[in-house]
């Protein structure tokens, strides 16, 4: 008689959707499934998350006592003891949800974990760092996350800040505030709203207008006018480097990973500033961990729900 399959979800909770996939332990992709992100505080919350993993079930024709496993990542930070004390983003009440999940799917072992975190995971479970054993990823979007794995091992830290790259202070002179209430972080100058912010100081330098823009974070439209020649573009863009290969440098020295991986949705422009990012690392970094390598993560939208696949997977074999 075949053994059961033990199936595994992970689930990555966004400010406007819930995303979920049902994985094998091997790592494959069965099915997806994606509900509006509801305030997950009380039992409507609950059944929405549930009936989600109903959806993925259905499709693998097995039932929720096949699901061995159910990873959760979380846009907000989650310390050591998994009390989730700061939400930015979203409402959730962590131990009203994962009984929900547990009284649901009986075998399942649950695990929460920051979404910047488990994207680094997925990468190194089924993406651009596979087989690698120490790892840091970053993720540019409207801001800057990032997840280090040393060992095999996420760093979470004792209150969940591990991997807060995005607010590595690298300019105390600056005067602007970033969002966390603090001046001159990496975010500030590297995520997407920081190359538009700077976009826009260039263009006043040099007197001329920008370019059309869509919004506080639209760094595409940065980017294709820097591909059309412009100036200020192209300043923006370096001032990006400029930051996020220093601290790549100093990231390096203190952890010196195998790799470093570019994810979020400036990483898909990277054609256009890799080679500027890279020799600002250079000029940087000591001179042993020059050559590490700089990637761009390969799960894309994926990677949140295959790195909670594999915390849980991780959490149910421990």
């Amino acid at each position: 008689m075949a053994e059961a399959v033990k199936y595994f979800v992970g689930i990555d909770v966004g400010g406007t959707s819930v995303k979920e996939g049902l994985f094998t332990e091997e790592g494959a992709l069965v099915a997806r499934a994606s509900v509006p992100t509801p305030p997950l505080i009380n039992s409507a919350g609950y059944d929405a998350v549930v009936s989600g993993i109903d959806q993925l079930m259905a499709e693998a024709q097995a039932g929720a006592d096949s699901v061995y496993g159910i990873g959760l990542a979380v846009p907000c930070p989650v310390p050591a003891d998994g009390d989730i004390r700061l939400q930015a983003n979203i409402q959730l009440n962590a131990p009203g949800l994962m009984h929900a999940l547990e009284a649901h799917c009986p075998n399942a072992a649950v695990k929460f974990g920051n979404d910047a975190n488990a994207a680094a995971m997925g990468e190194v479970w089924r993406g651009s760092a596979r087989g690698k054993q120490s790892m840091v990823m970053v993720t540019i979007g409207t801001g800057v996350g990032g997840g280090v794995v040393v060992n095999g091992d996420m760093i979470e830290g004792f209150v969940g800040a591990g991997g807060e790259i995005g607010h590595m202070c690298l300019n105390p002179d600056e005067e602007r505030t970033c969002g966390c209430g603090g001046k001159g972080h990496l975010e500030q100058y590297a995520s997407a709203t920081g190359i538009v912010t700077s976009y826009r100081e260039e263009c006043a330098k040099r007197g001329i207008e920008p370019v059309e823009l869509a919004g506080p974070s639209d760094s595409r439209a940065v980017f294709e006018a820097h591909a059309a020649g412009d100036e200020a573009a192209a300043a923006a863009i370096s001032t990006m480097c400029e930051y996020l290969g220093r601290a790549l440098a100093l990231i390096a020295a203190v952890v010196d990973p195998e790799a470093f991986v570019l994810g979020g949705g400036v990483s898909n422009s990277a054609s256009q500033y890799l080679d500027e990012l890279y020799a600002a690392y250079r000029r940087y970094a000591l001179s042993v961990c020059a050559d590490t390598p700089i990637e761009i993560a390969s799960l894309g939208n994926d990677a949140g729900i295959f790195g909670a696949a594999y915390m849980a997977l991780r959490a149910a074999e421990a």
